[in-house]
């Protein structure tokens, strides 16, 4: 099944536990604490794959998470980390975050096989009672939790990356042509829209080889959805070259041109600016003579650049031999220039807020929102997840560092008696009170 987007939730691992222990060998007095440290939850990476074509695995199951880290054990032994759970695509698909319906944002852009971005990081594992030893507390009872790994719900949407798109109306050939060059077989039929999913093939020419792809027919209106729409639109924005193909059995060759390159530049400005080939087909069916349908494309200024006709296998070589080199010079050209799409959300300047983002615990802001009082911040929302509330050691600790970093106080100031506070997601009126 071909499916070229997808939705899904990714989570990454969550870090182990620390551990309370204590050194009882014997002939060891006043041992002292030996809880080691969790081992570090997986990431959940995203990394494109030349031998995947289609999204079709995320198409049933939605919700994927990396593996957890194990908890520490006695003698100072860490836990294992996890292992990060890597979710294949094909190389052209974009990875956008969904966790703001409103507002979705660019996370990565797999063009290139082996291209990989991390979507969910893994949280860290949790220090044990070693940690917390200090001069003045010799025998700390208590360790740290594994923080929670990152959740985030995002989209992949692809686009085919091709070396050659073919275009045109439905029924013109697209769908022959790609078969009599190579050996993709798609479904050929004498009717519109066979092709519902578009089709890839590789061309051999000269000892090299290409990608050659055919989308389903374009027609009028295609840009605002009307056929197949403009569904199919996106795998030809990656094309370094289209070769638009015209059927000499239609009435009218030069308004189908016309129409199939208005439909181009209403959909995208960059689109109806890349190397385009016109290609007669099924030059068979007029006996060879493609003489009128050049005279009138000639007129109209349109320069063709070869006569075929797919199904009979009459030029087809020829057009293939005579397309590598262009396709050769215009993979180089590619190589060299970043993809430019003037609609690419990449190109939004981001909102940067250093006082959530940054990794020290003193930043944080303090809201009233719903009539509960939340305090966010990066590092102190992930040291309240890691702190275990049922320990009194660990409890004042977190009191400790909330009151050096000013927290208690600002909370007096504007707390009444019977606010809720919220760090994050966690309820922490009564250690703050």
């Amino acid at each position: 099944m071909f499916l070229d987007e997808a939705v899904i939730e990714v989570t990454g691992g969550r870090g182990g536990n620390g551990c309370v222990a204590w050194r009882r060998e014997k002939y060891v007095p006043n041992g002292g604490p030996n809880g080691g440290d969790g081992g570090d939850g997986g990431d959940t990476v995203v990394e494109a794959n030349s031998n995947t074509d289609t999204l079709s695995d995320y198409a049933s199951r939605k919700r994927f998470a990396a593996i957890a880290g194990e908890p520490g054990t006695s003698k100072n032994r860490a836990g294992h980390a996890g292992e990060d759970l890597v979710l294949f695509v094909p190389p052209g698909t974009i990875i956008m975050d969904r966790n703001d319906p409103q507002s979705p944002k660019l996370i990565a852009d797999l063009t290139h096989p082996g291209d990989r971005i991390v979507v969910a990081s893994g949280g860290r594992g949790g220090y044990g009672n070693t940690h917390f030893k200090t001069a003045t507390r010799q025998a700390p009872d208590f360790a740290e939790l594994g923080a929670p790994g990152e959740k985030r719900k995002i989209s992949m949407e692809l686009k085919l990356v091709a070396d050659v798109g073919i275009i045109g109306y439905p029924s013109v050939g697209k769908s022959s042509l790609i078969a009599s060059v190579s050996k993709a077989r798609p479904k050929i039929a004498e009717y519109h829209f066979t092709t519902l999913v578009p089709n890839l093939g590789v061309v051999h020419a000269f000892g090299r080889e290409f990608v050659l792809c055919d989308v389903p027919g374009l027609i009028e209106g295609a840009s605002e959805g009307k056929g197949l729409g403009d569904k199919f639109l996106k795998h030809i924005e990656r094309c370094g070259i289209l070769i638009h193909l015209l059927d000499v059995s239609r009435d009218d060759i030069v308004a189908d041109y016309r129409a199939i390159r208005n439909e181009l530049k209403a959909y995208s400005s960059s689109l109806a600016k890349k190397k385009e080939l016109v290609v007669l087909n099924k030059i068979d069916l007029v006996g060879g003579d493609a003489d009128p349908w050049l005279d009138a494309l000639k007129k109209a200024k349109i320069k063709v650049f070869a006569e075929i006709s797919a199904a009979a296998h009459m030029g087809t070589d020829e057009l293939m031999k005579k397309l590598m080199p262009l396709v050769l010079k215009e993979r180089e050209k590619r190589q060299l220039t970043p993809i430019d799409d003037e609609d690419d959300l990449s190109k939004d300047l981001p909102v940067l807020k250093p006082h959530l983002l940054s990794s020290k615990m003193g930043a944080y802001r303090i809201n009233r929102i719903d009539g509960a009082v939340r305090i966010s911040g990066t590092r102190l929302e992930q040291f309240t997840s890691m702190t275990n509330f049922k320990n009194a050691g660990a409890r004042q600790r977190f009191r400790d560092v909330v009151s050096r970093i000013g927290l208690l106080k600002a909370i007096e100031r504007i707390v009444e008696a019977d606010d809720e506070i919220y760090i994050g997601t966690i309820k922490v009126g009564e250690q703050l009170r």
